[in-house]
């Protein structure tokens, strides 16, 4: 039987979590501290402690839990990797780091090497779990290098328009697709 977690932690979490993510739009990263994190979220040291190890583990889990947020609510009417799933994923990625650098943009620049890494594996392990119910007869070592390369591919893509936006979202992503694998016709890896 599976344990329910407290509903006061998890509402203490979220305190925790909106309180920083509030702080971050009036503050640069390097600047917000522990205390002021608990006078925001009107909890104490110690309980903050108990929910994250210091602030580097909160923005991890704030932008890890905000990034799968978005993906699963974009494609959770997918049930396969194909060109729409590709194309959806990849104008979330957008959505995501638009919505980041324009709330948090004092603090933007400080979090994209986390948001990077976050993005890729999480991407990673998204495309990895649907690989793997697509092509069950396809070995791990395939199905792993096609994840790793499909979710470092889309988030570079993406951060290639952000910085150059010479097209819309839409049309740029759809002129990879030829360039990226023909997944449309169910073809293994």
């Amino acid at each position: 039987m599976e344990k329910q977690i407290d509903p006061r932690i998890l509402r203490t979490r979220k305190l925790i979590m909106d309180a920083f993510i509030q702080l971050s739009m009036k503050k640069d990263f390097k600047d917000i501290t522990i205390k002021d994190i608990t006078t925001a979220a009107t909890v104490n040291r110690a309980t903050f402690y108990s929910h994250f190890i210091d602030k580097y583990d909160l923005l991890e889990k704030v932008l890890s839990e905000s990034v799968m947020r978005e993906i699963i609510q974009e494609v959770s009417t997918h049930e396969v990797i194909n060109q729409e799933t590709i194309e959806a994923i990849f104008l979330s990625i957008i959505k995501f780091q638009s919505s980041i650098s324009n709330q948090c943009r004092r603090s933007y620049e400080a979090f994209t090497p986390q948001i990077e890494t976050i993005f890729k594996k999480e991407l990673e392990a998204f495309f990895s779990e649907w690989a793997k119910k697509q092509w069950p007869n396809q070995n791990k070592s395939e199905i792993e290098v096609f994840a790793v390369m499909l979710s470092w591919a889309l988030y570079g893509a993406a951060m290639h328009w952000m910085q150059n936006q010479t097209t819309q979202p839409e049309d740029y992503v759809k002129q990879l697709m030829p360039f990226i694998i023909n997944i449309e016709n169910d073809k293994t890896i």
